[in-house]
């Protein structure tokens, strides 16, 4: 009795109230929807929302950007968003299992596998550097204030000789003032970064550090599952709002940051004909959702199955992952005009991206403010909340997918495992990024791993899901789950609209293609070659298991056997009996009458043995019929 309640306290459960079960025992649920919500926040809000959307937004006409930023999210985001979403809350299963619907299409969920690793391996190198200096601001100076610590350069000017020195006229002839900044110093101190992407070198230990530091984090807010990071988001997805409201209140008071607001919404409205602009704004909200990951499918499994996924889910949380992007520009751009105004430079020469803004600009700019070590902690913890978020999701959709796939029940019971050994072969395969090459193989792959391929990667998924399975079988699917058929809104994007800007993103993608660089290192033929590859393994594990399905289906020619690996697996549909209603109500298969409730089992064995009882009172009968009727014919006078 005493273990029974002790489990029921690690479930959330309070003492004399009475346990809530899960829907789905077999594989757990969530514990309510809001930890469901938050968890695909935290997801879909990344470090993306931070340093690369208020940089998108004044490269592409400031305000001006919010126009085709906003119409993209309407006609593409959300009806993707909504359509993953119900898709894996409709079977219940992740980016493998799903791919029931059309058995020869499940590369696609391999495909997004493999994108999940590759992102999950660098991501989490970003959330290690992020920890690094976070430990790094506990201190009374931050570090990168003064250039007289051991590791600067001599070039190194800190922020009191750039604002008093004489020279700092000179600095407007610089290309780039960060060069001289002491947090460049720090950086290339600590990642001792080498002459070439081939020369590995040593492992930088205080960066290997932090990564065994950031995988343990993640591994123990998983150790559960669904069930103890349902309860971890309640804080790591509301927190960094409350450090972006601390950080806009500070900002706005600054001298100096009313210009760069302004700077950042002042809109150039003859961008907005401008065929880049759209292109940006329609990849921003493409890859700041996180579509074809397989992350949204994953979360949405946990679901129970009526739950409604469009009007909160899918509305809700796409609205909140862009608004988060409009909100952190207006943070960011306060604190980058006042520190254009200390310097007496434009805007525009602080203005920076990826992470050149996160470990560079807004780090050295916060040195400018009284009591620059607590606001820097709140910098990195919030960079850290938003990483973790997404990286919950990218490792939680890897364990659900070879858990699904295997689905035995000693797996199942010991997920735990699974986890644990996903999270030492992602450290194990991050730790060539921790090496004084790894900034440019970290570089390489957040520009190849995870561009184009995605695209890819989508467009195949509304075409299978719209034209093989079939829009009219899989409308009729959401209106059994939530009750209502999808809007004809959403069903003329998930078919025409939806589909043609993932097209025009994926022509954009490659027109606008341009060799990766870092600062002034032009990165050689071989390694461009390998980013290729890594963009083309998710991709091409689509063909390779349609032709391997093909050939392995029942038919005497090929297009018999085509046509068997596109129909809908017999177990496709709802995971649980009670919902397997209309045409998913015959359940032929072995594995289905297992699955049939105790009951049913029960009434059919006795059904059985009545049936066997009766058989064999008739066989009695005929015999002692039989028995008779020869000993008549034998003896036609028994009385004799």
């Amino acid at each position: 009795m005493a273990e029974k309640q002790f489990a029921g306290i690690l479930n959330g459960a309070v003492p004399g109230e009475p346990v809530k079960k899960d829907e789905n025992s077999r594989r757990g649920n969530w514990g309510n929807q809001i930890e469901f919500v938050l968890t695909s926040v935290g997801y879909a809000v990344g470090l993306g929302n931070v340093w690369r959307f208020p940089y998108l937004c004044y490269r592409n006409g400031g305000g001006a950007f919010m126009l085709p930023y906003f119409i993209m999210l309407v006609f593409c985001g959300i009806p993707l968003f909504f359509l993953e979403l119900s898709f894996g809350q409709f079977a219940s299963l992740g980016c493998l299992g799903v791919w029931k619907i059309s058995p020869m299409f499940k590369g696609v969920g391999y495909g997004m596998m493999v994108v999940s690793t590759y992102i999950g391996i660098y991501y989490n190198v970003v959330i290690c550097i992020a920890f690094y200096y976070f430990f790094m601001s506990m201190t009374n100076l931050l570090p990168w204030t003064y250039c007289n610590n051991p590791w600067n350069t001599p070039d190194c000017s800190g922020w009191t000789s750039a604002l008093t020195d004489s020279c700092c006229e000179c600095k407007q002839f610089i290309p780039n003032i960060f060069l001289l900044f002491p947090i460049l110093s720090l950086r290339h101190y600590v990642l001792n970064i080498s002459d070439d992407i081939g020369n590995f070198g040593e492992v930088r230990l205080p960066i290997l550090g932090c990564l065994a530091v950031s995988w343990c984090v993640v591994f123990l807010c998983l150790i559960r599952g669904v069930k103890s990071s349902g309860k971890v988001v309640y804080f790591t997805a509301t927190f960094p709002y409350v450090v972006l409201t601390i950080l806009f209140i500070r900002g706005i008071t600054l001298d100096g940051a009313i210009n760069g607001i302004k700077y950042y919404l002042t809109p150039q409205w003859q961008k907005v004909l401008d065929a880049k602009v759209w292109g940006d704004a329609a990849s921003q909200i493409f890859y700041s959702l996180g579509c074809a990951w397989g992350g949204l499918i994953t979360m949405a499994s946990y679901n129970k199955f009526h739950n409604n996924c469009f009007r909160l889910d899918s509305i809700i949380i796409s609205i909140t992952n862009c608004a988060t992007s409009v909100y952190a520009g207006f943070v960011i751009f306060s604190i980058l005009g006042f520190m254009a105004h200390h310097l007496n430079v434009p805007v525009s020469e602080v203005a920076d991206h990826g992470p050149g803004l996160a470990f560079v600009a807004y780090p050295e700019a916060l040195t400018l403010l009284p009591i620059s070590p607590l606001w820097s902690l709140l910098f990195f913890f919030m960079l850290i909340l938003l990483g973790l978020g997404t990286q919950f999701c990218l490792l939680e959709t890897l364990v659900t997918a070879i858990v699904d796939e295997i689905g035995t029940d000693w797996i199942i019971r010991n997920k735990t495992i699974i986890t644990l050994s996903v999270a030492v072969l992602g450290f194990l395969l991050g730790v060539p990024l921790t090496t004084r090459a790894g900034i440019y193989w970290l570089l390489l792959m957040d520009n190849y791993a995870a561009s184009f391929s995605l695209v890819i990667i989508s467009c195949i998924m509304c075409i299978c899901i719209m034209y093989v399975y079939g829009h009219r079988n899989y409308f009729k699917d959401v209106e059994m789950m939530l009750g209502f058929p999808p809007p004809l809104f959403f069903k003329v994007c998930w078919r025409f609209i939806s589909p043609v800007i993932i097209s025009f993103i994926l022509i954009f993608t490659v027109i606008q293609y341009k060799p990766i660089t870092y600062n002034d290192y032009i990165y050689p033929r071989w390694s461009l070659a390998i980013g290729f590859a890594m963009a083309l393994s998710s991709v091409i594990c689509i063909p390779i298991y349609a032709l391997y399905k093909i050939s392995r289906s029942p038919g005497a020619t090929f297009r018999e056997r085509l046509k068997f690996a596109c129909q809908a697996h017999p177990k496709w549909g709802p995971a649980l009996q009670e919902h397997r209603t209309g045409r998913y109500a015959p359940m032929a298969s072995e594995d289905t009458v297992e699955a049939r409730p105790l009951k049913e089992k029960e009434e059919q064995k006795e059904e059985q043995k009545e049936v066997e009882k009766e058989r064999k009172e008739e066989i009695s009968l005929t015999i002692q019929g039989s028995n008779g009727s020869t000993n008549t014919h034998n003896n036609p006078n028994p009385s004799a």
